[in-house]
């Protein structure tokens, strides 16, 4: 498939990526304007955005890019570079193993929008969801306990099961339940489930900001300022897939200096039992006869 379909593909899955495109590149480079590439948390590259030496580059970038959930344009400069057009605000790495061209990359992340899921069909529970809605999460109902890549659980349905679910959605790596009840009711339900201290820190009953909220409309508004405050402030994230690839290594070329990020297609060599990782192979070839590696 192309990249276009791939991107789409990644999109379904909920697996977050970087697009890289080429905007600007000066001779000698491998790659042109308009070159394009997506990038994973594995390090893994798919297209085409320079040769390897700019490869380590773009990669180490583009995770930055996906912690920090904003967009960069990076220049990739050779070492003494002083000709390529200044770029006000862009991101400048100083490649000193590139052969004389330059380049520069915008970088975009492709990250997936909070997944709430709300249990309940209560009134509460239809005005939560259009408000999620409205600031841009992803909003599924479920009352089964399937929590893969979930953000945040808001039980909303005044009854059932919901210590299970709670306990469910704890074991999943939920990092926020949100339980609509009043507080004697909810600690009850709580004292059922004999949590340890960092999950019961997870579970917010009576969940939402205290506004004073009467009517379902308010408590949804404020059950909604709460992720909003979580999601912010607090760094709430969805639990790692565990079927996804691991996240990427990152090691340093012992000849340039440059970080570089481990993969299965890294210049690698091994010394006395341990490993050193190179930008290219030739770091590599001119450490090897200074240290017998093989």
């Amino acid at each position: 498939m192309d990249l276009k379909e791939r991107a789409a593909q990644l999109v379904r899955d909920r697996r977050p990526f970087v697009h890289a495109t080429v905007v600007r590149a000066q001779p000698p480079t491998s790659s042109h304007t308009g070159d394009e590439a997506i990038l994973l948390q594995d390090g893994t590259i798919e297209g085409f955005v320079g040769g390897q030496c700019a490869q380590n580059s773009v990669r180490t970038a583009a995770l930055g890019v996906l912690e920090r959930n904003e967009s960069v344009l990076l220049r990739v400069l050779p070492d003494g570079a002083v000709q390529f057009p200044e770029t006000p605000g862009a991101a400048v790495v100083v490649n000193p193993c590139l052969s004389g061209g330059a380049m520069e990359i915008f970088l975009e992340p492709q990250v997936p929008p909070p997944l709430v899921r709300i249990c309940g069909t209560t009134p509460i529970a239809q005005c939560l969801a259009g408000i999620a809605e409205l600031l841009g999460f992803t909003v599924e109902h479920d009352d089964a306990g399937q929590f893969a890549a979930t953000t945040a659980v808001v039980l909303a349905g005044h009854g059932g099961p919901e210590a299970e679910v709670i306990r469910a959605a704890l074991d999943a790596g939920v990092g926020y339940v949100g339980l609509v009840a009043s507080r004697t009711r909810g600690g009850a339900i709580l004292d059922t489930l004999g949590l340890t201290e960092s999950e019961r820190a997870r579970v917010h009953t009576p969940v939402g900001l205290d506004i004073g909220a009467r009517t379902s409309a308010e408590i949804a508004v404020s059950i909604a300022a709460e992720l909003v405050q979580q999601l912010r402030r607090a760094g709430l994230r969805a639990p790692e897939d565990g079927s996804a690839r691991q996240a990427a290594v990152e090691a340093v070329d012992p000849v340039c200096g440059m970080r570089v990020v481990v993969g299965p297609d890294t210049v690698h060599l091994r010394r006395d039992g341990h490993d050193f990782w190179f930008c290219g192979p030739g770091c590599r070839a001119s450490f090897a006869p200074e240290t017998g590696a093989v």
